[in-house]
């Protein structure tokens, strides 16, 4: 089994790091998604200087995007969207209600989330009312208002 390869990262990245975060990661994760997509670097003296002079560039980013994010959270969380579905006389649904469907709603509604985003445990089978975390930024999780209706 191959050692980890340590790796300074370009780009936060979701459950690995912030931008500027020194990792350790196996070689396969490096080769095939992190060092193609520009995600991360090797941790060399030349990256870290590289880094040093994108510092401020990367924070005021990062600021952006967290503003960004809390003011589209503002505006989500006066939202409740409703979904058509079949249903049974027992109020089972003949299909159900994912994440891809809610995103679609939203985009409907003119929020551009990407299906991703929205973090349901399991797709939702039945008719009634439900509240589902939409994952804004690290920082901003909102609570939506799904309903389910008979359609």
């Amino acid at each position: 089994m191959a050692a980890h390869i340590s790796l300074i990262l370009l780009e936060d990245v979701e459950n690995l790091g912030l931008a500027g975060d020194e990792v350790h990661v196996a070689p396969g994760y490096a080769r095939n998604y992190l060092l193609p997509r520009g995600l991360a670097a090797k941790a060399t003296p030349g990256t870290l200087r590289l880094l040093a002079a994108r510092k401020e560039k990367i924070e005021a980013k990062r600021a952006a995007d967290l503003a960004a994010a809390q003011e589209l959270a503002a505006k989500l969380a006066e939202l409740e969207i409703s979904i058509a579905a079949q249903a049974a006389e027992d109020e089972q649904l003949f299909g159900s209600v994912t994440a891809r469907s809610i995103a679609e709603k939203l985009a409907e509604s003119g929020f551009a989330i990407d299906h991703n985003h929205v973090k349901l445990e399991a797709p939702i089978k039945t008719l009634g009312s439900y509240t589902v975390d939409v994952k804004l930024h690290a920082d901003v999780v909102v609570p939506l208002k799904v309903w389910v209706v008979r359609g």
